[in-house]
């Protein structure tokens, strides 16, 4: 395939390049793959070019491709638990969302994919709500708890009936669970699953689409070590080919080492938000900074 010249590189890992056919994003890409039986995961090189005919330079791309969350509130049993949420999460960056338990993170989540309301407010996924989004799986995967399987569903049907309901082919489904590391068990009943395979499974389906945009709710919830160090290659993957990452999480010392930016919420409120380096601040750690700007107890035993 010709490509006749560069124009422009843009804010994010990808270069815009003027092709016959309209414009396209060229990127090199390391696909992560965890192999079963293998002592850690392996790695594939390519140079990948995402067809983006109606993208008219990065500033484009970075407003269509972006999640906005803007002055989200939500009640529940006469209990406000978000109040006046607001913040971005950009294309090309890993962004991660710290809060205590109970502050409010997987509500907001749940606002953003369409599975609750907010009260006021408006959460946009490349500038339309999830509910108006054609064929969502393509635009935006999502992890919340467990894999959505029926328990009696092998890994491989699941993961083909959510593909036929956005119109994807039977075959993503082996190459997801390829992807995951978990092509061995693709006839093994979700019911049978252990949690980290349960989250890999998950994670597979919200790969299915091959989306632009990630929004994962404690992704290593449940890994080994293993596991663990895979996932966090796979997100600072996805956001280098220019995928926006937005993930949830309570394990600050594993936040620290993937996020580009940091969202801390607390009882329903954000209460900073940056850069990582940033948020951090003055203190030794990103640790230090979260219980200090949440007034945790950080010798509290639960």
């Amino acid at each position: 395939m010709a490509i006749t010249s560069t124009l422009i590189t843009a804010a994010i890992t990808g270069t815009a390049l003027d092709r016959p056919e309209g414009r396209g994003w060229a990127f090199t890409t390391t696909t992560v793959v965890l192999r079963p039986g293998s002592d850690g995961p392996g790695t594939d090189s390519a140079v990948g070019i995402r067809e983006r005919s109606d993208v008219r330079g990065p500033h484009d791309r970075l407003t269509r491709l972006m999640i906005t969350i803007d002055r989200v509130s939500k009640t529940k049993s006469r209990t406000q638990i978000l109040h006046d949420v607001t913040f971005e999460a950009r294309p090309g960056r890993v962004t991660g969302f710290l809060g205590p338990n109970g502050a409010g993170k997987t509500s907001t989540l749940r606002i953003l994919l369409g599975l609750d309301r907010p009260q006021s407010g408006t959460a946009l996924i490349c500038g339309r709500p999830y509910g108006k989004l054609d064929r969502p799986l393509t635009t935006v995967g999502a992890l919340l708890d467990g894999s959505g399987a029926h328990r009696a569903r092998t890994a491989r049907a699941h993961l083909r009936w959510v593909a036929a309901s956005n119109g994807l082919p039977d075959s993503r489904a082996d190459e997801v669970l390829e992807v995951v590391g978990l092509t061995g068990d693709a006839r093994k009943r979700a019911g049978r699953f252990s949690l980290g395979m349960s989250r890999r499974l998950g994670l597979a389906t919200a790969l299915l689409g091959d989306p632009e945009v990630l929004v994962l709710d404690e992704p290593v919830n449940g890994l080994d070590p293993v596991g663990i160090r895979w996932m966090r290659n796979f997100l600072r993957d996805s956001a280098a080919q220019g995928r926006t990452v937005l993930l949830s999480s309570h394990l600050m010392g594993e936040l620290a080492e993937i996020a580009d930016d940091v969202i801390v919420i607390d009882k329903g409120r954000v209460v900073i938000q940056g850069r990582l380096a940033d948020v951090t601040g003055d203190h030794h750690t990103l640790e230090d900074a979260f219980f200090a700007l949440t007034a945790t107890e950080a010798d509290r035993p639960w």
